[in-house]
């Protein structure tokens, strides 16, 4: 870990890490849910489609708070909040027409929402623990591109959803444990 033992973090790192380990406790749990209905696009999977990115736009909300706090890349989390909320309507009309528009419309917004992610993540260096969110965005754009090419085929499924949101989750675990304090020096951007 980049914290040092018995120094306070700052209030920013202290928010981002509570919400990084929330939004890793979600991805899996909701991960495992949407693999046991990754089959077709029924009520429960389609529930969990939408469900994803309106907490990816909660958590964007509660971001912005310490963003706009410290500074931070606030203009990025208001582009992140319209993408996700454009992407939860884009799914709930995609969840009626199969696992194809699905794909289509999940693999545009990781595709975006992994620019904005990888242009938030290179804003907060100084914060440490931002190369998982940086290589995250990246990893979430090639995704992207991957999911909307898995729509053209037959055997399109949606499992590849849940591992795509377990392994998101696994780097905001990853970038929550690196954080650093802000009493460390800014350079050493771990």
């Amino acid at each position: 870990m980049d914290t040092l033992a018995g120094t306070p973090p700052t209030p920013a790192a202290t928010a981002l890490r509570k919400l990084y380990i929330l939004r890793f406790a979600f991805a899996a749990v909701w991960a495992v849910l949407l693999f046991a209905s990754a089959d077709t696009v029924g009520p429960l999977s389609a529930t969990l489609l939408v469900v994803y990115p309106l907490f990816d736009v909660a958590c964007a909300v509660v971001d912005l708070r310490s963003a706009r706090a410290t500074g931070g890349p606030a203009r990025g989390l208001y582009v992140n909040i319209a993408l996700s909320t454009l992407t939860a309507l884009g799914l709930a009309v995609a969840a009626t027409s199969g696992i194809p528009a699905v794909l289509r419309v999940w693999g545009v917004w990781a595709v975006t929402a992994g620019l904005v992610q990888l242009i938030v993540g290179a804003a907060r260096r100084r914060l440490g623990g931002q190369w998982a969110m940086i290589a995250s965005g990246a990893i979430s754009t090639a995704a992207g591109a991957s999911f909307f090419a898995q729509a053209g085929k037959d055997d399109a499924a949606l499992g590849s959803l849940a591992g795509y949101a377990f392994l998101g989750g696994v780097f905001f675990l990853v970038s929550a444990l690196r954080l650093k304090d802000g009493n460390k020096k800014a350079g050493s951007n771990s």
